[in-house]
């Protein structure tokens, strides 16, 4: 059975599997919660990876998801393996009665995800879909001008994700880059930036779509060019490429609306280079106090999507990034691989 709701008496018990590249995040959000939060497991199959996560943290190693979950007394499940594993994994999790947080992209597979939503349902156990570039103190920013509706009406969004993963970044792993693990830059890199477009304008109700594989030995694409018609009547593009000479050089968007203008620039949209609008509000002359140095393109919005997971599980709050919320965005990215392998326009929502 899952664990009793709400977790009020004890600290949230937490279980990491997969000690990679973006491991580094969870662990730091959880050592931001502490109190609150402990690690109580780590899991990887590669050996030395697993040795190196249990000197870092304390946490009792596992060697396999099955020992895991038949030994650990985690309340609940961090996915952070290749994202073709985050559906069955997520499902045996939740079969055994472990909540789950996933990593994005939640699936590689519109089908799969729409699976692992409905077995976490009926299993009774929360999921989680990472989505930290939400978080974002510019980001909010954005997303309040939109709801209070000083935009007005919204003519156009413009996405851009100009960043470059050298081959070696997909030769040191073997399931990047591959269509059943992975995906391409739009569903890898690019899947936080259309979730963003999607909970700021959308719901989108079509979508056009071109992939190119330029200059990276891989299965899917490293270039992508997407063309949204919003249901509220305005368009948007998503322009992606993980081909920029030298180093990652713009996360953007822009917002045109009748009454405002906005762009939020930067390497991952954490600068604020344009706000301005017909009735000036106060604090407009500060937005750019929002602004701040990204060590990476993932942000600071780790921590604070754990707090959120936590409040949850406690029974403080409710979860601002779910199962459900996590389908949209990998609707409109799988509707844009249709769209590009049949070049057609592909409507939403989804049918087989």
């Amino acid at each position: 059975m899952p664990s009793s709701l709400p977790i009020v008496d004890r600290p949230v018990r937490f279980a990491l599997v997969g000690c990679g590249r973006i491991s580094a995040n969870h662990l730091g959000a959880l050592q931001q919660h502490a109190g609150r939060a402990e690690l109580v497991a780590v899991c990887d199959n590669r050996p030395v990876a697993l040795e190196a996560a249990v000197a870092k943290t304390g946490a009792r190693g596992f060697a396999s998801l099955d020992a895991l979950l038949a030994e650990s007394d985690a309340d609940i499940v961090t996915l952070a393996t290749p994202s073709g594993l985050h559906p069955r994994q997520a499902m045996k999790a939740a079969q055994a009665g472990f909540h789950v947080l996933t990593e994005k992209p939640m699936a590689t597979k519109w089908d799969e995800g729409m699976q692992m939503v409905r077995v976490c349902r009926e299993a009774g156990v929360k999921l989680f879909v990472v989505k930290q570039n939400r978080l974002n103190t510019t980001m909010q920013l954005l997303k309040k001008a939109v709801d209070t509706g000083r935009f007005g009406r919204i003519y156009m969004a413009t996405v851009n994700v100009f960043w470059t993963r050298p081959q070696s970044y997909y030769d040191d792993a073997p399931w990047r880059g591959r269509w059943d693990m992975d995906g391409g830059a739009f569903l890898n890199q690019a899947s936080h930036y259309v979730d963003m477009l999607d909970w700021l304008v959308g719901p989108v109700d079509n979508v056009h779509a071109y992939t190119a594989t330029l200059a990276r030995d891989i299965e899917a694409e490293d270039t992508g060019v997407m063309s949204l018609r919003l249901r509220g009547g305005g368009l948007a593009s998503i322009n992606v490429t993980m081909l920029t000479h030298g180093k990652n050089f713009e996360g953007s968007i822009t917002v045109l609306g009748e009454r405002g203008t906005v762009r939020i620039g930067g390497v991952a949209v954490n600068k604020i280079e344009h706000w301005e609008f017909e009735t000036p509000e106060p604090g407009d002359d500060e937005v750019r106090a929002a602004n701040y140095t990204a060590p990476s393109v993932y942000g600071f919005g780790h921590p604070l999507y754990y707090a959120n997971v936590i409040d949850t599980l406690r029974g403080e709050a409710s979860a601002q990034v779910d199962g459900y919320s996590g389908l949209r965005s990998l609707e409109v990215i799988i509707a844009a691989y249709r769209s590009a392998r049949d070049g057609v326009r592909v409507g939403l929502p989804l049918v087989f």
